[in-house]
């Protein structure tokens, strides 16, 4: 069974779902993670951001390991790395990238095969897995998205503003949506979850059900 959670930048998604595979006992395949590791490997190499070609090739070349708790990229463990704010604002340039987002789709649906799995990300149930039996839309207002990751970079020993995430996240929203391959976008047989007010707790249980009821459906 595949389980595709989608849902704008903030709105708790890796985390959670993570969890929702935990307590399944299904495989996570947290696709966010992906397109960071790629970013990352252009920061790494001084990459000049319009030479989308070269962002390809990394693609390509890369070796993304997500089948344990960490990430690794080639063989690093890049867990910590791909979760910081200047990944953030440069994963845009590997997300929107028409060559990367094959490359990576390809590999999200080698990563399936014969799996039960809890995938996220945010065209899992659009482009991915137009197939699969159970899609959820996870989201959150812009606002609580914001104080959100406000939280989690603080925790990650980094400070930034409200006001400046909720205008970076403002900005990734249009582009998520717009972009012309793989665009965030609710499935038309997808479940919304508006998980504002919500613990996480809560957040896990109606997931639960979400899923159960799609296993007997």
């Amino acid at each position: 069974m595949i389980v595709t959670i989608d849902g704008p930048a903030g709105a708790g998604k890796s985390s959670i779902s993570r969890r929702l595979a935990d307590q399944l006992g299904f495989a996570f395949l947290d696709t966010g993670a992906m397109y960071r590791a790629i970013a990352l490997k252009g920061l790494q190499a001084g990459i000049n951001w319009g030479d989308a070609e070269q962002l390809v090739a990394y693609a390509r070349e890369a070796t993304i390991d997500l089948s344990g708790a960490k990430v690794f990229l080639n063989g690093e463990d890049v867990s910590h790395e791909i979760r910081s704010q200047q990944v953030t604002q440069h994963t845009r340039y590997a997300a929107n990238n028409v060559g990367v987002r094959e490359e990576l789709v390809r590999l999200q649906r080698e990563f399936a095969v014969g799996k039960d799995v809890v995938t996220e990300g945010r065209d899992q149930g659009t482009v991915v897995f137009p197939n699969a039996e159970c899609k959820i839309f996870l989201t959150a207002t812009p606002e609580e998205r914001a104080r959100r990751r406000v939280t989690d970079l603080a925790a990650r020993g980094e400070t930034v503003s409200f006001e400046e995430i909720l205008q970076q996240q403002t900005r990734r929203d249009e582009e998520d949506s717009q972009r012309d391959v793989g665009p965030l976008k609710k499935a038309e047989d997808a479940q919304e979850l508006l998980t504002d007010k919500m613990t996480e707790d809560e957040v896990l249980h109606a997931l639960i059900e979400i899923v159960r009821g799609c296993q007997n459906a």
